[in-house]
C-alpha cells in the first residue's frame, strides 16, 4: 500500500505571493501542495485531512484567528501556520495559543523559515504517528479475547467482570492460584480503560524487602538516609494518573499496611524525608492468590484496608476448572513458540491431548506454557505425542521449566538430564526422545567446544 503524501494547503488571497508560496514549497517531491485564495473554498476541502495549511492572517472573507478556530474544529489534527505581513507581537501570541503552530512573517527569508517549520511539523507527526500505532498495539494486545485466551463458561463469567470494571475508577481485587494469569487481567483491564494513555506500574509486594519498602513505594529524597544518593520516586507517583497493580498483596507486611491505608484514604504520599505532601490519582488494582479475607479473621491483614482495597472482585478459576480451555491455551503457546523460534508448527495427537487434559495442572497456564514449549522441541514428528508431554515430576525438571535458556542450550540440558537419567546409554537417549544419536554426539561436542 502507497504512503500517504504529506499534504499541504497554502491559503493566500495575493495571487503573486499564493504562486511563490507553492513554487518554493513544491521544490520538496514529498510534499503535495494545494492552493486556495479564499477561506470559504478551504473549509469545503478540510475533508482531506491536510497534514498542514499555511493562511494568510487577513483573507478577504475571513481574519486568521476565526478561520484558524473552524479548521480545528473540523480537522484537530491539521497543523496551521499564519503568514501575515504584520509582525504583531500581540497577535503572534493570542493565534498562537488559540492552536496555531506557528506565525511567519512576510519577509526574504520565509521560504527558509516555511521549509523549517514544515520538517518540524513532518518529524513530529511521524512520531505522533508512531506513538497512536504503538497505543493501537498495545491495545490489541491486551484485549480481552488476546489478553485472556479461553472460551469455557468460568473464563466467560471473567470477561464479563473485566468488562463491568471498565465503567468506573473501583478498585479492583484479583485472586487465583498462582500461574492462572492476574497480571495479564490487570494489564487488560488497564490497557482498556480510561487510564490506557497513562502508566500501568506493576509492583510484586513479595519481592521488596521490608527495609525498602516505603521507599519503593512513596519515594526517597536525596541524603533522606544512608545510601539515598538520589532523590527517588516512588511506585505512587509513577502511577499518577494510571494504575497501581500492587501483586501479592496479601503479603503485604502489617506495619506498612497502615501507611498504605493513610495513602489510600487521604489520596496523598510523603516522601521519605520530606514534608511536602504529593497528592496521588491513579486507580488501584491488587491480585492475591490467597483468600483475604481469611487473613483478615487471622489478624495477618487489616480489616479497613481489606474494605479499602477490596472494590470489584475477579477470581481467576485454575486450569483444571476450565474444560477444553487447556487444548485451546496448548495450541496457542505451540504455535507462538513455533513461530518465534522458526519452526514448522506442530499438531497434538489425540493420546497427547487426553493425556493433558486429565492432568491437574498445579501451575495454571505458566505450566501449561512451559510444557507446551518443551513438547515442541522433544517432537521430532510434526505431530506431537503423548511421550512428548512431560508432565513436571521431578526436581531437575521443574527446574529446567522455570530456566532462562536459548534455544540450544534448552536441547542440551535436556539431552543431558536424559543420559544421566538412562547411565550415559546414547541409544536408549536416542530412541526416548526420537531424534538420532548422530544429533545427541553433535549437540555433546558442541558443548564440549564451548
Amino acid at each position: 500500500m502507497a504512503t500517504k503524501a504529506f499534504t499541504i494547503f497554502i491559503v493566500e488571497d495575493n495571487e503573486w505571493y499564493n504562486k511563490l508560496l507553492v513554487h518554493n514549497l513544491s521544490l520538496d517531491p514529498d510534499f503535495e501542495i494545494k492552493s486556495f485564495f479564499n477561506a470559504k473554498d478551504l473549509l469545503k476541502a478540510l475533508d482531506q485531512a491536510p497534514n498542514v495549511i499555511t493562511i494568510d492572517y487577513r483573507l478577504p472573507d475571513m481574519l486568521g484567528d476565526e478561520l484558524l478556530t473552524k479548521i480545528k474544529e473540523n480537522c484537530s489534527e491539521c497543523e496551521v501556520i499564519v503568514i501575515s505581513e504584520q509582525e504583531d507581537i500581540e497577535t503572534a501570541i493570542n493565534i498562537m495559543k488559540a492552536g496555531a503552530y506557528d506565525y511567519i512573517v512576510k519577509t526574504n527569508d520565509i521560504r527558509d523559515r516555511l521549509f523549517q517549520c514544515i520538517r518540524n511539523i513532518q518529524k513530529h507527526s511521524g512520531l505522533r504517528k508512531r506513538i497512536t500505532q504503538l497505543e493501537s498495539e498495545v491495545q490489541q494486545k491486551y484485549s480481552f479475547e488476546k489478553a485472556i485466551i479461553g472460551q469455557s463458561p468460568a473464563i466467560q463469567q471473567v470477561f464479563s467482570l473485566m468488562a463491568k470494571s471498565l465503567t468506573s475508577n473501583i478498585n479492583v481485587t484479583i485472586s487465583g492460584e498462582t500461574g492462572t494469569g492476574k497480571e495479564m487481567v490487570a494489564k487488560a483491564i488497564h490497557y482498556n480503560s480510561a487510564y490506557k494513555n497513562k502508566p500501568f506500574i506493576s509492583v510484586n509486594v513479595a519481592a521488596i524487602p521490608k527495609d525498602l519498602f516505603e521507599s519503593e513505594l512513596f519515594g526517597h529524597e536525596k541524603g533522606a538516609f544512608t545510601g539515598a544518593s538520589d532523590l527517588r520516586i516512588g511506585k505512587f507517583e509513577e502511577a499518577n494518573g494510571g494504575t497501581l497493580f500492587l501483586d501479592e498483596i496479601g503479603e503485604l507486611d502489617i506495619y506498612f499496611q497502615a501507611k498504605m491505608l493513610r495513602a489510600l484514604q487521604e489520596k496523598e504520599i510523603t516522601r521519605i524525608g520530606s514534608n511536602k505532601v504529593i497528592p496521588i490519582n491513579c486507580r488501584i488494582i491488587v491480585a492475591t492468590h490467597k483468600n483475604l479475607l481469611e487473613e483478615v479473621k487471622k489478624g495477618n491483614f487489616r480489616e479497613d484496608l481489606y474494605y479499602r482495597l477490596f472494590g470489584l472482585p475477579i477470581h481467576l478459576p485454575p486450569l483444571r476448572d476450565r474444560e477444553n480451555d487447556v487444548l485451546i491455551l496448548a495450541k496457542y503457546f505451540i504455535r507462538k513458540f513455533c513461530e518465534e523460534n522458526g519452526l514448522p508448527e506442530k499438531t497434538i495427537s489425540k493420546q497427547a491431548q487426553l493425556k493433558m487434559l486429565s492432568y491437574p495442572w498445579p501451575g495454571n497456564i505458566r505450566e501449561l506454557k512451559s510444557v507446551s514449549e518443551l513438547a515442541v522441541i522433544l517432537s521430532s514428528e510434526e505431530e506431537i505425542s503423548s511421550n512428548g508431554i512431560m508432565l513436571a515430576n521431578s526436581d531437575e525438571i521443574t527446574s529446567l521449566l522455570t530456566e532462562e535458556m536459548t534455544l540450544r542450550d534448552y536441547n542440551l540440558k535436556i539431552v543431558n538430564i536424559y543420559l544421566a537419567k538412562y547411565q550415559q546409554n546414547i541409544k536408549l537417549v536416542a530412541e526416548k526422545l526420537g531424534i538420532g544419536q548422530t544429533t545427541i554426539y553433535r549437540m555433546l561436542k558442541g558443548e564440549q567446544e564451548d
